[in-house]
Order: C-alpha cells, then sequence, then structure tokens
C-alpha cells in the first residue's frame, strides 16, 4: 500500500527513496514501501564498471527493474550496513516531468564520519494528477576520473 506522504511532492518521494534503501546489516527493508514509489516500467541504472575494465570512461549503464535492483542489493544489505543520504539537489520541473540531480553520501554507519561513496542519481519523474512517481534513476558513483562538480554539491 502507497503511504500518500510518500508521494505528495518531489521532496517526499525523493526522501523515500533514501529512507527505504539505508539501513543495519541484516535488516529487511521495506520492499512494498520501494516498490510503491515507481512506475510500473520504471528502471533503477547504475553506472557500473565494465568487467576488466580501469578507466571509468569506459564505464557503461546496466539496466535494471526494481526486481533486479531489489535482487542486486538484497545480499550486500544482509551482510552490511548502508546509509545513503541527499547531500544535494538541483531540480527542473516542467509540467508533469521533472528531473532532479541528487548528489548523495553512502555510510556503513550513521555515525561513520566520512561516506565510503559519493555520487549522483538523475532522478527522472512523473505527476499522474494524484501523485508522484519514480520512473528512471540513473547514477554514477564519485571517483579520481570523475570527482563531483562543486555546482552538485550545493555550495
Amino acid at each position: 500500500m502507497t503511504n500518500p506522504n510518500d508521494v505528495a511532492s518531489i521532496d517526499a518521494i525523493i526522501t523515500a527513496a533514501y529512507d527505504v534503501i539505508s539501513g543495519p546489516a541484516g535488516q529487511k527493508r521495506d520492499l512494498e514501501r520501494e516498490r510503491s514509489l515507481f512506475l510500473p516500467g520504471a528502471r533503477l541504472i547504475p553506472t557500473a564498471m565494465k568487467a576488466g575494465i580501469a578507466s571509468a570512461s569506459e564505464s557503461g549503464p546496466q539496466f535494471l527493474d526494481v526486481e533486479g535492483c531489489i535482487a542486486r542489493v538484497e545480499p550486500y544489505f544482509a551482510e552490511s550496513g548502508f546509509y545513503e543520504k541527499e547531500v544535494a539537489r538541483r531540480t527542473e520541473r516542467f509540467g508533469q516531468i521533472a528531473q532532479a540531480w541528487s548528489t548523495y553520501e553512502s555510510r556503513h554507519s550513521q555515525t561513520d564520519p566520512e561516506p565510503f561513496m559519493r555520487g549522483i542519481n538523475s532522478i527522472q519523474l512523473f505527476n499522474d494528477g494524484t501523485r508522484w512517481w519514480i520512473v528512471t534513476i540513473y547514477w554514477q558513483h564519485e571517483s579520481v576520473e570523475a570527482p563531483l562538480p562543486e555546482k552538485y554539491l550545493g555550495k
């Protein structure tokens, strides 16, 4: 069942998207809540390194549906704490569509002083007149070859 508060605004749905993937090692995530955020047919697209490729310039997208993404991360969440939070956002909206560049930091524990990973989620959203839906989350982790630009750090 969809929580109307999770999908009432762009802020709410992006906050919910980070919330549903965060938690301590071994904690089952609220998969029904997660599924409720995504439009049927939505895609989650990590920009992953190709096997044997050492350069970020030669990486490529991995296209997953919601179930494929859940299957990809569940083993990791079983073994490792994972807390991801948004630290900056740039949003543009036209009519029923919106695009958010959401800069994130990932930690193994909420008390970790420094993130083990940072990056940008490019989030495409759709409003059907009653609620917001996530259509796509396409992301890339920061690397030596691709440091986060200042304009996406909220400074």
